[in-house]
Parts: C-alpha cells; structure tokens; sequence
C-alpha cells in the first residue's frame, strides 16, 4: 500500500509543529510519521512498518557517525579545538581579525568539530574582537555562524556521511565536492559581515570575559596532526587507490591525536565524551528514519517529479530544493540532508544528475534554514552569543542568505559544468 502525497506531507508537517513546541525531535518525528501513514491510507501494521524501515536504513551511517565521536571527542575535550582558533585569530592581527574568526570556524568544522561546540569556543574571541574594533554583535554572529555553514559542506561529520551513503559515494567525494560553494560561504560571510558592522547593539567591552589562555593546551602543530591524519586517511582512495572506510579513519585520527597531544591517559575519557555528543545525532537520525520510511513509501516522490516536469524547470532543482525545504522543515542539516537524500535521491537521479551533484547541491540547500528557531542551533547561538531572542531572530535572513548562496553557485556549477569528482569540466 501506497501513501498518499496528502498523508506524507501532513506528518512533516505534524512533526514541524510538534518540534517546535519543544517535543523531543525523535519523538516529534516518530508521532509525525504515524499520523502521516495512517491518515494516507495505510494500516497502522503497514505504518509501523515503513517507519521501521526508514529507520533500519540508516543504520550503516549511524555506525560511522559514532566512529566520528572519537575524533569529535579528541578535539572537544584536549583543548585542540581551541588551540587551532586561538592560533588562527593570533596569527592573522587584529585588522583582519573578524576575518580570522570566519576562518577558524571554518577550519574548526571542516576538521570534524560540532558547531554548538565551535560556538562556545569561538563566541567569547569573537566578542572581544567586536568590542575592541568597533563591529556591531550581529557583524560578529554572522562571522562565526557564516564560517561554521561554510566549513559544514567540507567536513567528515554525520552531513557527509548521511550523503555518501544515501549516495554510494566516497566519503571524500562529498567533501571535496563542497569546496567551491564553502569559498562561496566564506566570501558572503565576509560581505554581510562588513553589511552588519554598524546596525544592531554594539558589544560592551564590560561585559567581555579577558582570560589568559590556557598553557595547557597543546601547541598547535599537535592539535592539528589528528585531524590531518583522519583526512589523509580518507584520501588514499583518490591518491593511490586504497579505501580506508570512516569507521576506521575517523577514530584513528582521533586516537593518533591524542598520542600526538600528550594525553593518552584520557583517550577514554574523548571517546565518552565523543558518544555522548553522538547519542543525541544517532536518536535525530532514527526518527529522521521513521518519517523518511513514509515520505519513502508514499507517492510525494511521483508528485514532485510530475511538477517538475509539468513546470518545465531543469530535473536539477529537484536536489537544493528538497534539501532547503527538508532543512527548514528539521531545522537541522543533518536531518535535512539525510531525508532530502534517502527520499529523493533516486528520483533526483532519474533527471539525470549525478551523485556527487545530488549530494552537493542538496547538502547546500539544508544550510539555507537549518538556523529556524525550532533547531537547537539557533538557541545556543543566541545564548553563547549574548542576543536576545529578538535579535538572535535579525540575524537570520543574513545567514539563510549565505546557505541561499551557496545553494545557487553550486546550482550554476553542476547544471553549466560536467562535475567530476574531482574537478568541473564545463559543457
């Protein structure tokens, strides 16, 4: 039995409403999924198993998701994230330093490090900065915020693996096919950015926490070895033919790091720390699974083909549409980017684009309203940050902006350019 569009489209938006009404997003997804089968027409035995296997599938990229923890954990807790965003903004001088903070947040989430982590990290440097060059909180926000968008679509975490899987792809693949719309995250930052520098509240420099950094953490050739090791690792394929899969890259690059660090003694206590970051990704993706087996098993896919071709718009936009419309709906690039691909990854292909493609420019279009307010992201950021609410909500259209960006130049790429996997070969 088939379900019907109307039925998968009300459990998205059953599931909306109920995240954003604080219900867990697992639990919202699950009671989302249900609604839709049932009302769509099918039995609550056929309901419960379409949501089953939703979430069954997504069992291979969960593996590799924990395997990621260990690395996330080794970043997290021996102080290499923060050595790496301290070097970045030393080494660049205060005239450049907001800039410097774009590029550490990029650098920090290309490496594998979660972005409520880097926000916590970054927020109180890039305060100080504001305070002291005269730039507006809002100017500082969208120069952490744009980097961490820009560094997402380039880095090992559960995005690029959801993608590669759904997708049959290397890992690698996906990454590198982010690089050209992650320079265009970097460049838009950089403009609103200087857009914002006088609108909004200014920082007040009393309010500015002015540590002495930590001499115990590691130097930043050590905090950085792990890191490089997990992306070397990654790339044999590409180089000299050999295929080290995530599961074992990842943890390798994060126990190597804390060899390299000096800190075997607490390699167990990264790897906790690691999974508990873990654990809340693993529970969003199984309820991600449970309304993707629904929308899987319903006839939404053959509506939006059929729309498609009955508009006369390119079979491309099928891909950062769904991932704009499935980020916004999860306010979370990670589910979005995981459901976009698992739902409409087949249909998307059958236009005739390629995997990498489909994976790249749905990867940016989840960047473009996973900011909403019923994500967590948005609420972290508003409170490392120091925003109210009201102005947390200001900064929005500028970020969406940079995802919209992003989104639209990977577009032209893949629709005028033969897109290889590791390079474009325009038509």
């Amino acid at each position: 039995m088939t379900v019907t569009t109307f039925g998968a489209i009300l459990g998205l938006v059953v599931a909306i409403v109920l995240i954003i009404y604080k219900v867990p997003p697992v639990y919202g997804m699950m009671v989302g999924a249900l609604v839709g089968g049932i009302v769509g027409g099918a039995s609550p035995t056929d309901t419960v198993s379409y949501m089953v296997s939703g979430a069954s599938g997504m069992a291979s990229g969960i593996m590799r998701i924990i395997a990621a923890g260990m690395l996330a954990g080794f970043l997290i807790k021996s102080g290499s994230a923060e050595t790496i965003a301290h070097t970045i903004v030393k080494k660049m001088g205060e005239k450049y330093a907001l800039l410097a903070v774009v590029l550490a947040a990029w650098v920090l989430q290309a490496v594998g490090t979660f972005g409520d982590v880097i926000v916590v990290i970054v927020a109180p440097i890039a305060l100080d900065i504001a305070s002291r060059t005269h730039y507006s909180r809002a100017a500082a926000s969208i120069a952490l915020i744009g980097g961490i968008h820009a560094g997402n679509i380039v880095s090992p975490n559960a995005n690029t693996i959801a993608l590669a899987e759904n997708f049959k792809l290397p890992l690698t693949t996906v990454m590198l096919g982010g690089l050209i719309p992650s320079a265009a995250g970097l460049l838009f930052s950089y403009i609103f950015m200087k857009i914002l520098r006088n609108k909004g509240e200014m920082v007040d420099p009393s309010l500015i926490d002015h540590t002495e950094s930590n001499e115990n953490l590691p130097s930043f050739g050590r905090a950085i070895i792990g890191p490089i090791c997990t992306i070397v690792l990654l790339m044999l394929r590409a180089l000299v033919g050999i295929t080290i899969d995530p599961i074992i890259a990842l943890p390798v690059g994060g126990i190597i790091g804390t060899i390299a660090t000096g800190q075997t003694k607490k390699m167990m206590d990264f790897a906790t720390t690691g999974i508990s970051r873990m654990s809340s990704i693993v529970l969003l993706l199984l309820g991600t699974g449970t309304i993707s087996g629904i929308i899987t098993n319903s006839a939404l896919k053959a509506t939006l083909e059929s729309l498609v071709q009955a508009s006369g718009m390119p079979g491309y936009l099928l891909a950062p549409i769904s991932g704009i419309v499935m980020g916004g709906a999860t306010a979370s690039c990670i589910a979005g980017a995981t459901v976009a691909s698992q739902v409409f990854g087949s249909t998307i292909l059958n236009f005739g684009v390629t995997g990498i493609q489909a994976a790249v420019m749905i990867h940016a279009g989840c960047c473009v309203f996973d900011c909403l307010p019923h994500g967590s992201f948005f609420h972290i950021s508003a409170g490392t940050l120091r925003m109210s609410i009201k102005e947390r909500l200001k900064v929005i259209p500028y970020e969406s902006l940079i995802g919209f960006g992003m989104t639209v130049v990977m577009f032209f790429f893949c629709y005028f350019c033969d897109f290889g996997c590791y390079g474009f070969r325009c038509s």
